[in-house]
């Protein structure tokens, strides 16, 4: 006795298991397990590079966003430009179609100031809750490029007017449900962060860069042209790009705010 031939699937059931049910776990895994994003321009420099990928791990915004653990001074934060804050300063939107669209661009930017810590920019240094942040990790490599920023108003300034969405301030306080973030770039055009747009909501965050997976290999030195912002020449032995974005040691001293 022979076995009867089975079934044909369901016309939904093979729509569900060859086409929906891949897509369904493949957006689950992007929004509550880990995605990948890259890198776009320099404001990163010298940590991280034009081009370079990194992996976010969503699950860690979802459990902040529901009140369990918070990001914390050092991460690097990749998030979007508020609206209002867009709707403001023309280069935070792009356009699609010859402007028929436009688009918030995700930003990454290093978390400074955490919600209550106060945050003062003096001369390219800056301070948090009234201590100054060793910033050894970034500042180095710009003081040997011969452009640290210490003279505009970026650098003298938690808070600058200069595009007309903030009032000038020397320090800020970090309202509550918002970052302070800033790029690695200290160069006088090298980054537009919380100095020039304010604070970012935690509800824009996407997540927190965690690791650097392509390429697998880098130069070990880079020059940059200030006047130029962008990079000059590579040089010197490739070494493993592959690696943990670990928090600069510097900010392990910062004190709580009062």
């Amino acid at each position: 006795m022979t076995d009867s031939p089975k079934p044909r699937s369901r016309p939904l059931r093979r729509l569900w298991k060859e086409w929906l049910e891949p897509v369904a776990l493949a957006v689950v895994l992007t929004q509550f397990g880990a995605t990948a994003v890259g890198v776009d321009g320099v404001s990163m420099m010298p940590g991280l590079r034009d081009h370079e990928r990194l992996i976010v791990p969503k699950y860690e915004t979802w459990l902040h966003r529901a009140g369990i653990g918070e990001f914390q001074r050092g991460d690097i934060l990749v998030f979007k430009p508020s609206r209002a804050v867009a709707a403001q300063v023309p280069h935070l939107n792009r356009e699609v179609l010859g402007g028929a669209w436009t688009y918030r661009p995700f930003l990454i930017k290093r978390l400074i100031g955490l919600p209550g810590d106060r945050v003062r920019v003096t001369a390219g240094e800056v301070y948090v809750n009234g201590a100054h942040l060793d910033s050894a990790w970034t500042t180095g490599y710009w003081q040997e490029q011969g452009c640290w920023d210490t003279e505009s108003d970026l650098a003298n300034r938690a808070a600058s007017a200069r595009d007309g969405v903030l009032t000038d301030a020397p320090e800020i306080t970090v309202p509550e449900g918002h970052y302070f973030v800033m790029g690695d770039n200290r160069t006088a055009r090298g980054s537009e962060d919380s100095r020039a747009f304010g604070p970012v909501p935690r509800a824009d965050v996407a997540g927190r860069a965690a690791v650097v997976i392509w390429p697998p290999l880098r130069s070990e030195n880079v020059r940059f042209d200030c006047a130029g912002l962008k990079v000059q020449d590579f040089s010197g032995a490739k070494v493993r790009n592959v690696r943990m974005l670990d928090r600069p040691t510097g900010f392990s001293a910062v004190p709580a705010p009062r």
